[in-house]
């Protein structure tokens, strides 16, 4: 089916974002601060917050879930659930902070994408969980529309859904603002649990593998993984 719809998460597929600082920064910090007498009990230690464990644990989930995803793969205990709480309250201030001071980059091969699909004719849709994501995109200038926020016809950014990903409720709504079905649309992801929820939508996924993750978004049923947006032939898409 010819897709009329291209949906777009954007940590990782369009920004180079700080979400992976913030999330290990601030951890560090509460485990060395006010959460260091529980610390030797934990699974955790300096060095132990990798990369692996942030796209395992956190990317693509919405901030709550992710920060009770990580305290319980370090074994923090969280019986009412206040330490996630803390964490995820400590992660937004430090992403702002970092927000402001624009320590983030766009991915250049993303931005060719979205002009190549708008001159095309394709309908354009911002899907990322993050409540973060549309800061992101009003700071990065693609003339002649302005911001890459401009870009897009319809944009669900860091709503509150009932469910997060791997469920497919942000990308059907998506779809459905765009006006298309969702098999109409393909989506464009570089976490494992955003690949899982356009599945289960029913969509074609384009896995967005930036970090040598290419096996684990075809394990998750990646329609095609590319290393680079470049890659990608708008005629077979």
């Amino acid at each position: 089916m010819r897709h009329h719809g291209a949906i777009f998460d954007v940590d990782g597929v369009l920004v180079d974002s700080p979400h992976e600082q913030a999330w290990r920064a601030a951890l560090e910090r509460l485990m060395e601060g006010p959460w260091r007498e529980l610390a030797p009990a934990t699974g955790y230690s300096p060095g132990s917050f990798t990369t692996g464990v942030y796209l395992a644990q956190l990317a693509g989930k919405p901030r709550m879930a992710g920060a009770a995803a990580a305290l319980a793969y370090f074994g923090v205990p969280d019986p009412d659930g206040a330490r996630a709480r803390a964490y995820a309250e400590a992660k937004q201030a430090m992403i702002v902070e970092l927000i402001a001071r624009r320590a983030f980059t766009v991915f250049e091969d993303g931005r060719r994408l979205l002009l190549r699909l708008k001159q095309a004719g394709v309908r354009l849709a911002a899907a990322s969980s993050s409540k973060n994501a549309n800061d992101f995109l009003v700071r990065i200038p693609v003339e002649p529309f302005g911001t890459m926020l401009d870009l897009f016809d319809a944009n669900v950014c860091g709503r509150d859904f009932a469910h997060g990903k791997p469920h497919p409720e942000i990308f059907l709504t998506a779809a459905a603002e765009l006006g298309l079905p969702p098999a109409a649309c393909v989506v464009f992801e570089d976490a494992v649990s955003g690949v899982q929820a356009a599945r289960a939508g029913g969509m074609d996924c384009v896995g967005v593998a930036r970090l040598d993750d290419a096996e684990a978004l075809r394990a998750a049923g990646a329609t095609t993984v590319v290393t680079s947006l470049d890659e990608l032939d708008l005629q077979l898409l």
